[in-house]
């Protein structure tokens, strides 16, 4: 009986823990904003996930091909640096919930915010924020197929 119980345990564990990881990953890939004005691809580095810019409606000249360049950059040697294929989502880490302290480069204007994702209903849910979550503003994206 004993031998029993200790077996369903391990199972219920390794079940769990099977449901943690996937959900942890779920992240990675690449993600349109529902407002369809950006595309992101998510990846993960170390135990760290971030985030390049596949396109966007403010990072495409008129032909909505072209890279703009990194104009407002604080730092002035970006400034000629092409923004598509640019890493503007850093650091982020799984807190077991959601993805967390997390930086956020916005290169229309140039400037860096505080991020947090989750993911819900198959929607992913990227706040950027300064100081407290609670002063930001939330993009939902949908995966890409």
């Amino acid at each position: 009986m004993k031998k029993v119980k200790l077996l369903w345990v391990l199972m219920v564990v390794a079940v769990v823990d099977t449901f943690a990881q996937s959900g942890q990953e779920t992240i990675i890939g690449k993600w349109e904003a529902d407002k369809k004005d950006v595309k992101l691809e998510i990846y993960k580095q170390g135990d760290k996930y971030y985030g390049k810019y596949l396109w966007g409606d403010q990072i495409v000249e008129s032909d909505g091909v072209t890279s703009k360049k990194d104009v407002k950059n604080p730092d002035a040697k970006l400034r000629t640096r092409e923004l598509i294929g640019i890493t503007s989502l850093t650091g982020l880490r799984w807190d077991g919930e959601e993805y967390v302290d997390g930086k956020i480069y916005n290169a229309p204007s140039g400037d860096t915010y505080s991020c947090k994702i989750w993911i819900k209903n198959d929607k992913m849910y990227l706040r950027g924020y300064m100081g407290v979550s609670l002063l930001g503003k939330t993009a939902v994206f949908h995966r890409i197929k």
